[in-house]
């Protein structure tokens, strides 16, 4: 599992985002309005920034963080639990009810079967200890098994995610992705670029962990702020006029 490859096949292709999350959610009708790839969320000043590898909407609201991690580390629950907060705080705003809080799925394919019963995937979901009863309180988590490898849409999927070669894949829009980033001059040249974004984006992001860190300390001046961090100093003011102190 390429996790760098595999962010190259999701940027800037929803009907493929859709595909893989209609077959994980087992949602068919799911439909996505709106996707973004290598989102950055809203921060709290000095709290850990986050970058979102697919972030969707479909139809009725409901959000969608599908995420690709190769590293074992990568599962750790805490982690999850980070991802569904962030999503949370994005999705109320100002005045609004808690209740109008959308559902979440936070989405987690990994290369390996982390919970070693060679399930497909692994739902997450509150429960009320004492009753038995769901928590309902619309936060989902599911952990894809990398591995699996079933003849079913899931494992069928799991294999394309990991398979190099377009001719070997089962769906098409997955072969086609890879076939043109792999194969076409035009889409080789486009993958080097976007993983060179992706290196940029995430090189900027740790300057801006910097900045905030020390904006939030509130013993620097901007200027000097510049310098430590190496962002621009009109950079470091936007930081600033973004973030409640």
């Amino acid at each position: 599992m390429d996790d760098d490859f595999m962010r190259c096949l999701f940027k800037n292709n929803v009907p493929l985002v859709e595909l893989v999350l209609r077959i994980i959610t087992d949602k068919p009708d799911l439909v996505i309005t709106h996707c973004e790839t290598q989102k950055d969320m809203k921060r709290l000043a000095g709290a850990r920034s986050l970058c979102l590898d697919a972030y969707g909407t479909d139809t009725s609201g409901k959000k969608y963080d599908l995420e690709i991690q190769r590293q074992e580390k990568g599962a750790d629950p805490h982690r999850a639990r980070y991802h569904s907060s962030v999503l949370d705080i994005e999705n109320l705003h100002p005045r609004e009810d808690f209740n109008e809080l959308p559902d979440t799925y936070t989405i987690f394919i990994t290369e390996k079967d982390v919970y070693g019963k060679s399930e497909p995937l692994y739902p997450i979901e509150r429960i009320n200890l004492i009753t038995g009863h769901p928590f309902k309180d619309g936060e989902h988590i599911l952990y894809v098994n990398g591995t699996y490898r079933a003849d079913s849409d899931i494992g069928r999927s799991m294999h394309d995610l990991n398979c190099t070669r377009a001719s070997d894949m089962n769906f098409k829009l997955m072969a086609d992705r890879t076939r043109y980033l792999k194969e076409d001059p035009k889409g080789v040249s486009e993958m080097c670029q976007i993983m060179e974004d992706m290196r940029q984006d995430a090189r900027t992001k740790s300057l801006k962990e910097v900045a905030l860190r020390m904006l939030t300390a509130k013993k620097y001046k901007l200027e000097e702020i510049a310098v430590i961090s190496g962002l621009s100093l009109e950079k470091v003011k936007e930081l600033k006029a973004d973030n409640t102190l």
